[in-house]
Formats: structure tokens, sequence, C-alpha cells
């Protein structure tokens, strides 16, 4: 395995200083595909939000290990977006919006950056709409969309938050396919927040399970076995 992109030391969680999750001691590597999973309301929301660093620490501590000491930079896709309709966003103009946090408030991106964002928008294979409103585009379309803009961030580590809700399965199982490709293509380090067990099975190589309070972290052949999903899901083995 890789050296660790991401080191969480005795790590707690929560709001306004209360914890709802603690004692997380758990190591991300480096190039890594790592699903996390859980229940609505383990605390996989508020974990991603302080990866993000849009959550504070309650305790313990988060490690980066970027070149030179530095935060890696974070691509996140989220579950969904909506623009108003009154702007008439085009898929271009929503993954030109990863370019922003190197080319600065209120100045236009270059003619590289914007090259380069059709590149992503090819990668992702959304190049066929990107020139339609964002707005009339399909769950999927828009999906692939926002891969595109997390990827013209130029990222260390690709953060999905249950890119396929409300996405049908065809689409579901061609974006997962696509995220694996990439993360193999571009050696990515990917952490996917889902439901989706099969897919977790097929694609994913590390497992963050947040659980009763409990935070299980292994790989898929060490955590999908019948008596560890098992106990997790409180079933006997029969």
């Amino acid at each position: 395995m890789n050296a660790p992109i991401i080191t969480l030391d005795n790590l707690a969680i929560g709001y306004d200083g209360q914890a709802v999750l603690s004692g997380i001691s758990l190591a991300i590597a480096r190039d890594s595909f790592t699903a996390l999973l859980g229940a609505n309301g383990t605390g996989k929301s508020t974990l991603l939000k302080t990866l993000l660093g849009l959550q504070p620490v309650v305790n313990g501590e988060i490690k980066f290990h970027a070149p030179a000491g530095t935060k890696p930079i974070f691509g996140y896709v989220p579950q969904a977006i909506q623009f108003d309709p009154l702007y008439p966003l085009t898929g271009f103009d929503v993954a030109l919006m990863g370019t922003f946090g190197r080319v600065g408030p209120m100045k236009f991106p270059a003619r590289a950056e914007r090259e380069f964002v059709h590149d992503c928008l090819r990668a992702t294979a959304a190049d066929g709409f990107a020139k339609k409103k964002f707005s009339q585009l399909s769950g999927g379309q828009k999906q692939r969309v926002l891969i595109a803009r997390a990827l013209a961030t130029k990222p260390d580590i690709l953060v999905l938050d249950e890119p396929t809700a409300g996405v049908d399965v065809a689409a579901t199982h061609s974006l997962l396919e696509f995220i694996s490709q990439i993360h193999k293509e571009r050696n990515l380090t990917v952490l996917l927040v889902t439901h989706d067990l099969p897919l977790v099975r097929k694609h994913a190589q590390q497992i963050i399970w947040l659980h009763n309070g409990a935070v299980l972290h292994g790989t898929v052949a060490e955590l999908f076995t019948p008596e560890r999903m098992a106990a997790i899901f409180e079933m006997e083995v029969g």
C-alpha cells in the first residue's frame, strides 16, 4: 500500500464543540479508492465536511501529507447542485468554476485554462452537451459536468458525496466505471460516499464504515466477509 495522503489521529468530529463521533484513527493511502459507508445519521457528512475544512475539528488532528507539507487540493463532487434558472449557465460554465481557485475571484480564465476545462469535459464524456444549459441536463449528465468541474481544480483527492443519488441504474454503473477508470489512469486518490454495496465491492479498495458510534476501517476483502457483514447489520449468520 502507498504512503498515506491523510492521517486521522484520535479525531473527534461534531458541531459547536460537541463531538458526534470520536476516537477516529486511520490513514487514507495516496492513490487509493476508499468508500465511506454508513447509515444516515452516523456522521458521514460531518466527517466529509471536516476533511474538506468546512467544519472545525472538535479534538485530535488531521495530518495532510502533500508535497512541502501543504494541504492537498480537493476536487469535490456534491450529491446535486442547483443554479437559479434565471442565470443561463451552460455545462461548460459550471465546469469552468473549477479553475477559479487558481485564477482568482473576478478574473476571466485565460485561454489555457479554458482549454483545460474542455479536456476535463472530454475526459468525462460531457463535451457533447457542455453547451447546453446546465438546468436542462439529465441527472447523469449533470454529475459528469460536476466531475469535470472537480477535475478542473487539478485535485490530489477527488471527493464524491453520493454522486449517483437520484441517478438511474444505467447511469449509476456508467459513472462508477468512469470514476474507477480515472482513478487508475490519473493516480487520483478517491473518497466516495455511497450506500451502494455491490458497486463498492466492485470498485473500492479500502472502506471506512461508520456504525453505531464505531469506525471500521479495512480492505473490501476484510470487511465484506459474511461474518463481518452480519455483525455490522446486526444479523445472525445463517
